[in-house]
């Protein structure tokens, strides 16, 4: 009898989450009629998977039940603090100068641009938890966002690397979406927005190396070493990408997640230098050494890219990997050092200002701990 009852509970589980994902719109949808054609003539399209340049074991040396078992027990994988939050008025950003490039950290990856009098967003994931459902994740950092996603202005341009939950928000997307000129997403990715109700017209899907221009801006897609997915089934499904962000005085290299790889050395030879690379840095384990970097090859990366200034993200916002949280920090900051490279580590919705002097605090050491040094 109790086996059958508890037969019936994980069957029941099992039911509830197979409705779940076949219900719930955050998971998206699949490309299908012109844009799933356009995908399949693209040559990192192979036997129905996007591909990576380089052969990538995404699930590395992976060891489900000890990764599992350190992910949950607490450690320092999280801060016992809410971190501090730089806030921004709507004001302060409501008129764009031409003539002053502009980068505020929003946390995590979300960056917003001020760039030749426009107003860029990247990878706006300004939810609280990076899963399809708030009990399938663990909590942003921080308790509060710079400017509340309602009071963010008019969009000239949303830009999404790739698909996973803490870069592209459901919730995020369907409140900015109405204030957004237009999209510009790797291959796979309108369908998704698609369902959502932003219109076709105002989505442009690049693959790799393709390039388009906003008001003079050039934009191009450029590769990564990573995987995309939003299911069960669907991974490699969409493309995903580092970008180009090239305006009248100013270049900027915004890497999306991806593992070290030999096409920054490409991105840098054919577009650098860039006046601030902005890197993924966090959620690195040595289990998946080749979809995400230690903070040692971002550095190295930057090198690679051309980049005058290393802006590190992808950390300090979510617990996603076993690192303690403050790793990606520290580790960067000696790298970077020991390699001459200039290194800019704003608190969340701090601004950026190319040509001035950048913040470069060590904010995520604790009160307390700096009260004991």
């Amino acid at each position: 009898m109790i086996i059958g009852i508890i037969a019936s509970l994980i069957g029941m589980i099992i039911l509830i989450g197979a409705i779940f994902m076949y219900t719930s719109p955050e998971f998206g949808t699949k490309s299908k009629g012109e844009r799933l054609e356009r995908i399949k003539t693209s040559e990192n399209y192979v036997n129905g998977k996007f591909k990576n340049r380089t052969e990538t074991d995404v699930s590395g040396k992976m060891e489900w039940g000890r990764t599992f078992r350190e992910y949950l027990t607490t450690g320092d994988k999280a801060p016992d603090w809410s971190i501090p939050v730089n806030k921004i008025t709507p004001e302060a950003i409501e008129k764009t100068e031409d003539s002053i490039t502009k980068i505020t950290w929003f946390g995590h990856s979300a960056i917003f641009l001020e760039l030749d009098g426009k107003k860029i967003f990247i990878d706006p994931m300004l939810g609280q938890v990076p899963a399809p459902h708030h009990l399938l994740g663990s909590s942003r950092f921080n308790d509060t966002l710079p400017l509340a996603i309602e009071n963010i202005p008019y969009l000239d341009a949303v830009i999404i690397s790739h698909d996973h939950y803490d870069h592209l928000d459901y919730g995020s997307i369907l409140k900015l979406k109405d204030k957004v000129a237009l999209f510009y997403v790797p291959l796979g990715i309108a369908a998704h927005l698609e369902s959502w109700g932003i219109a076709p017209e105002k989505i442009s899907e690049l693959d790799w190396w393709e390039s388009t221009s906003i008001d003079g801006i050039e934009l191009t897609a450029a590769p990564a070493r990573h995987f995309s997915g939003r299911g069960i089934r669907d991974r490699f499904k969409t493309q995903w990408s580092s970008w180009i962000i090239k305006g009248k005085t100013n270049n900027i290299y915004f890497s999306g997640d991806s593992g070290y790889d030999e096409h920054f050395k490409e991105i840098g030879d054919k577009f650098g230098p860039f006046d601030i690379a902005i890197m993924e840095c966090g959620q690195y384990d040595e289990q998946w050494p080749l979809i995400h970097m230690m903070p040692e090859e971002t550095v190295k990366a930057t090198i690679d890219v051309q980049g005058k200034l290393l802006l590190p993200i992808h950390w300090g916002s979510f617990k996603l990997s076993l690192h303690s949280w403050t790793d990606p920090a520290e580790r960067v900051s000696k790298a970077a050092s020991e390699k001459n490279v200039s290194l800019t580590t704003p608190i969340v919705g701090e601004t950026i200002i190319i040509g001035k002097e950048a913040p470069n605090k060590d904010w995520w050491r604790s009160p307390a701990s700096k009260g004991k040094s």
